[in-house]
């Protein structure tokens, strides 16, 4: 019969006594199952799992970032177009993410698929193109709401990219021109308003002033006295001398 030295003995029972223990990281938490039945969840830090009764499932704390691939979808005035979005969500309940679902991951994706494709297809192409804020947060409400049974908090839904089919792109263009034309108009049209109210206001003292007529002749033509050398012949009404004659002869 072969004898164990107490040396070998001791190395067995510290294998034996570490097996029971467990290291669990800041970021996970230990879902634990004692003969089948779910216990409390464990860690951060050692703990112990008692080999052959219970066992030990991490899971994975942090932000889970996850990208929704692209979805046909038609809009409410029947426009095909492709979206995809990114969605953010963590694990708060690591307990009921392991007994509720079967795998809270790609549950969480199918059911981030159909909704993206429910919520656009309820909205017209321009409210999917002009308020992503509000589609966003009807998305993370929708899927928070959805996912809580599951233990799962989504904080936050993205749309990144709408491709617009080839003829949509075109006739948006011709919109976005055609918009821009109409204000070209209508600002010029209200400068040419002004303008036409700033000579009339001219015309109301020039009439009341008919001085200020003269000088602004005379001023007129001493600019193009000093712009050209040649010689300019430039016709002078009668009228313009009307008012000095005038105040000559009350005087």
């Amino acid at each position: 019969m072969i004898e164990l030295s107490p040396i070998v003995i001791g190395v067995f029972v510290l294998i034996f006594i570490a097996s029971f223990l467990k290291v669990v990281p800041e970021y996970e938490r230990g879902v634990v199952f004692r003969l089948g039945r779910l216990q409390e969840f464990r860690g951060p830090g050692v703990t112990y799992v008692i080999p052959f009764v219970e066992k030990m499932m991490k899971i994975d704390m942090r932000t889970i970032t996850m990208d929704v691939p692209p979805q046909d979808v038609i809009t409410r005035d029947n426009v095909s177009v492709k979206v995809n979005a990114v969605l953010y969500f963590r694990v708060v309940d690591p307990n009921r993410a392991i007994v509720q679902i079967e795998n809270y991951l790609f549950a969480t994706s199918q059911l981030a698929q159909t909704t993206l494709r429910s919520i656009c297809g309820q909205a017209e192409l321009d409210d999917l193109l002009a308020e992503r804020d509000k589609i966003n947060s009807r998305l993370q409400e929708i899927l928070d709401t959805q996912t809580d049974a599951w233990g799962i908090k989504v904080s936050l839904v993205e749309i990144k990219h709408i491709d617009l089919p080839q003829e949509m792109q075109r006739a948006i263009a011709k919109q976005a021109e055609a918009e821009r034309e109409r204000r070209a108009k209508i600002i010029n049209a209200e400068g040419e308003f002004q303008a036409a109210q700033r000579l009339a206001d001219a015309s109301v003292i020039i009439e009341q002033h008919p001085v200020a007529l003269q000088l602004r002749y005379l001023q007129t033509l001493a600019e193009i006295a000093t712009e050209n050398n040649s010689t300019t012949i430039f016709p002078v009404p009668i009228d313009l001398f009307a008012p000095f004659f005038t105040g000559k002869k009350t005087t």
